[in-house]
């Protein structure tokens, strides 16, 4: 079986194809032109889809080109409906509704989150791992019951990305700004205090935003290490309460965030406590890509037929918890 992927949910526009044999994916292709705001400044969705616009064809052409394949040759096509930005939603599903519509290949709408946890999951080879998803629009930790991920934490205001991001920004960054904040961070030692707000197993990082941004007046490298250092201990806090509770033996983390080395270095000394095995998606494929929906859609295609083109969708808030995994 053939799929395509085509990822459009923020700031990347990608299309990916991935090749099932049995139970196994190889990803042939994945292409991606991500959408660069002015330094200090965030993502504008208008921008941001007018980019997707202007580079969806190219990325489609490239994809096919480098997979050695044909449109004609796709078995589905599967595209990101959420959650995401609205404008930037819209780009992925209207090429990905044209080509179906024009060349009668079964759509599949799949849920962004839900694609980072099972492309990390064909990656790294976890089966039932506790999930940490961390990236600009998720903070969650997650486990499988019953056909549903479950939350059992999760970020009260911003996410862990959104704060790397804004905090960023104030520096004069570019989003994404985490690997600027993490070289940053790699040339200190000194800890400053911060604000370290863990609710339950829930995390709050707003306050430790405004905190930060006081400490990077006298010096931006203190605080950009300080930050790292609060954050990721909140995380890791929460991480282990969830490992005791759950009592997994595997923790995967997926999302942009997962490229960090120093919340993996954090989060490995905790699995080491617990004796619990640690999985991190590879570097390549931790932010947003077309893999990741591709290789959902082809999971979702073995229990159900594409979906009508009349019910294709996007939206803008979809929770990964509210969708029934049957596959």
């Amino acid at each position: 079986m053939l799929g395509l992927g085509i990822e459009s949910t923020a700031h990347t526009f990608s299309c990916a194809i991935i090749e099932k044999k049995r139970n196994k994916g190889k990803i042939l292709s994945d292409i991606r032109k991500i959408y660069r705001p002015a330094n200090g400044e965030g993502i504008h969705p208008r921008e941001a889809s007018r980019h997707h616009i202007e580079n969806c064809s190219s990325v489609l052409s490239e994809s096919l080109t480098e997979a050695k394949i044909t449109i004609k040759d796709l078995d589905i096509i599967s595209y990101a409906a959420g959650p995401g930005l609205g404008p930037c939603l819209r780009v992925g599903a209207v090429v990905a509704r044209s080509l179906a519509s024009f060349y009668k290949i079964p759509i599949y709408p799949v849920n962004h989150a839900i694609g980072h946890i099972e492309l990390g999951k064909l990656l790294t080879g976890a089966s039932n791992p506790l999930v940490l998803l961390v990236s600009g629009g998720h903070t969650m930790l997650l486990a499988f019951l019953d056909k549903q991920w479950r939350v059992f934490g999760e970020t009260l205001d911003i996410t862990l990305g959104q704060l790397l991001d804004q905090f960023g920004r104030s520096l004069g960054f570019a989003s994404p700004c985490g690997k600027n904040i993490e070289e940053l961070a790699s040339t200190s030692s000194n800890y400053v205090t911060l604000p370290y707000s863990v609710k339950g197993n829930d995390v709050s990082f707003s306050g430790l935003l405004s905190a930060t941004k006081s400490v990077a007046k006298k010096n931006k490298i203190d605080a950009c290490y300080s930050l790292q250092e609060t954050a990721f201990a909140m995380i890791s806090e929460s991480v282990e309460r969830a490992l005791s509770f759950t009592r997994k033996k595997e923790l995967m983390i997926v999302g942009g965030v997962a490229a960090n080395k120093r919340l993996s270095e954090m989060l490995q000394d905790v699995c080491k406590r617990h004796g619990c095995k640690f999985f991190v998606v590879p570097l390549k494929y931790a932010g947003d890509c077309g893999s990741q929906i591709c290789w959902t859609g082809i999971l979702e295609s073995k229990v159900k037929p594409g979906t009508l083109l009349k019910d294709t969708f996007v939206t803008q808030s979809w929770r990964l918890d509210s969708v029934v995994v049957n596959y």
